[in-house]
């Protein structure tokens, strides 16, 4: 089975790593020069074009900043929906709106093309050991044609149902993560400048009710005070942006997803776009006039 793989950011250059360690065929292509040598470099055929990287393709995968770049690369004056083969599959597992991924299947459709939306969670650590959870909007028959491929990248894969599902189910997943680690932020600066050791009051609750995967990823990220993206802010800005819109579109209100992404621009504001999510705490800090001690304590 062919693959073609289109964008090689954060996420989707280890997720090529991981296709290509499977034993598939990828031809992959970046406006980075330096990223497509990298996966080259790996055993992947380099495409010095969107075009190329699409021509012969079984699978051509798109994991893209956003709906504009998706919806560009694939029906743009240089789009690749010229470019793929009849029966084929184009599965974009970027973050969009369910919207847009209804669009896209749409349009595939006119030239006998399938269409899954397929957006992922578990961030750059799962993306790098292939655990990524997968959350698949599309008919199920493409799906079954697709999952070696996907489980190449994902230890799950759920089909949630028809186009359009996948991405708002990754919207409900943005709003979980971001207004958790708003929510953590809050209580970190509340008890650290109460003077508590913010390492042991993590030690204390973990096992609770209020623990969750997104305190034991980003909590340690607060002890070092790295502020690296694996999330960036601005990529979640794009999500939050998307999940305030489609709760309008159905009549949804979203008041904590508002808050969170109001902080998200202050903190763009500051000159921090390119941080990890996890800097929501520097918000909160500013507030208070506080900065939380490296180490916790």
């Amino acid at each position: 089975m062919k693959i073609g793989f289109i964008g090689l950011g954060i996420m989707g250059r280890p997720m090529v790593f991981n296709i290509i360690k499977a034993g598939f065929e990828v031809k992959a292509f970046d406006l980075n020069e330096d990223a497509r040598k990298v996966v080259a470099n790996a055993g992947a055929m380099e495409a010095v074009s969107p075009e190329m990287a699409a021509e012969g393709s079984d699978i051509v995968i798109t994991m893209l900043p956003n709906a504009f770049i998706v919806q560009n690369v694939l029906f743009g004056e240089n789009g690749i929906v010229n470019h793929l083969k009849p029966g084929s599959i184009v599965i974009d597992m970027s973050s969009v709106s369910p919207a847009d991924s209804i669009l896209c299947a749409e349009e595939l459709k006119k030239v006998n093309v399938r269409f899954m939306d397929a957006p992922v969670s578990g961030g750059e650590p799962k993306a790098i050991d292939g655990t990524l959870s997968i959350m698949i909007g599309g008919e199920e028959q493409a799906l079954n044609e697709a999952l070696p491929v996907l489980q190449a990248m994902a230890a799950d894969v759920t089909h949630v149902g028809g186009h359009g599902s996948g991405s708002t189910t990754k919207l409900a997943n943005q709003i979980l993560v971001n207004v958790t680690i708003a929510a953590m932020s809050e209580a970190v600066v509340l008890a650290s400048k109460s003077g508590v050791d913010i390492e042991k009051m993590y030690q204390a609750i973990r096992g609770g009710l209020a623990g969750s995967t997104v305190l034991d990823a980003k909590i340690p990220l607060v002890l070092e005070r790295n502020f690296v993206a694996g999330g960036r802010i601005d990529i979640n800005m794009k999500d939050l942006t998307n999940v305030v819109q489609a709760g309008h579109d159905i009549g949804v209100p979203m008041p904590l997803s508002t808050d969170v992404l109001e902080m998200f621009h202050a903190l763009k504001i500051d000159g921090k776009a390119a941080d990890d999510h996890v800097g929501l705490i520097q918000y909160y800090e500013k507030l208070a006039n506080f900065e939380v001690p490296k180490g916790g304590k």
